[in-house]
């Protein structure tokens, strides 16, 4: 059964199509990463589904409810957690005033377990929070409530790492609990840790939703080779190198050896370290590529809106 299920899902502004038609499903119980640089149409989906912002075309469920059936849809969001890539705060409130807030209009089940886990510091006025501490917040409000759908926009922003590592044991927890969760993000290393499937969004167009394991054999590593002797250029010579780049001289009567070089890597790595068995190497550094980068390399090339 689909949690959320979107249909030829359209919104036109004119001088900008923020999404073009897209159709996809969000199954009950999965991770789902929506996934897309900045800017590529993931918030307006987001504000479609909720409610925000009607579609010019097209059409969506969620929980088994129509995105057009306003009644229906004010109704079914008691069941829906929503965090924004902005909470938009009141400012001169303290974070117990927030919590409060959001208590009195959608209840109370969690927020003592979820204030032990996040640590919001609940005596200060919002204006006084640093970037993490209104994330921190966001979340304890997000799912307050015990929702069974969750959706979130970017919700690791401004998160240092021991809370991003916090929060990810978090979500998986909730997975197992039978809480569907639908959310955006641009930083590829959430989305591997955390996602069964992923949709990719460019220029307001689906690209592709596949399992996350998919993405990850596509977008590959970045290798960082640094040799004690120089090597000729044919070691890496191999499928899947990309972007290769080495201080190799530019000369044309030169033959072409290196010291140093860095590439995107889209095989086995075993299979590439094994073509430098005969050789000294100083340093070797293996990365996530960069979004971006699979982006340009995949996807045919930067985001448009």
């Amino acid at each position: 059964m689909a949690a959320i299920e979107l249909e030829g899902l359209t919104k036109d502004y004119g001088a900008v199509l923020a999404n073009d038609d897209l159709t996809f499903t969000v199954e009950t119980g999965e991770v789902f990463g929506y996934l897309g640089p900045n800017g590529a149409g993931k918030t307006t989906t987001i504000r479609m589904l909720l409610g925000f912002i009607r579609p010019t075309r097209g059409t969506a469920t969620i929980l088994d409810r129509s995105i057009e059936d306003r009644r229906a849809l004010v109704e079914v969001k008691r069941r829906i957690g929503y965090l924004s890539d902005d909470p938009g705060f009141d400012e001169q409130a303290t974070g117990t005033e927030i919590l409060d807030l959001h208590a009195s209009v959608k209840g109370d089940e969690r927020s003592a377990d979820l204030l032990e886990l996040f640590d919001p510091p609940l005596d200060r006025r919002i204006r006084d929070y640093s970037r993490g501490n209104v994330q921190k917040l966001g979340l304890v409000t997000t799912f307050m409530h015990d929702p069974e759908l969750v959706i979130l926009d970017e919700p690791t922003s401004g998160l240092d790492p021991l809370m991003k590592r916090r929060f990810a044991e978090f979500l998986r927890s909730e997975q197992e609990r039978g809480v569907t969760v639908f959310f955006s993000s641009h930083i590829l290393s959430e989305v591997r840790r955390l996602c069964d499937r992923v949709g990719i969004i460019r220029g307001g167009r689906l690209v592709t939703v596949d399992p996350v394991e998919t993405l990850l054999e596509r977008s590959g590593k970045v290798v960082r080779l640094d040799s004690a002797d120089p090597l000729p250029l044919d070691v890496v010579d191999i499928d899947g190198v990309h972007d290769l780049e080495s201080n190799a001289p530019d000369d044309p009567g030169a033959d072409g050896r290196f010291t140093e070089c860095a590439f995107t890597f889209t095989g086995d790595i075993n299979e590439l370290l094994a073509q430098f068995s005969d050789h000294e190497l100083l340093d070797v550094s293996i990365e996530e590529a960069p979004l971006e980068d699979v982006f340009m390399q995949f996807y045919g090339g930067e985001d448009g809106v």
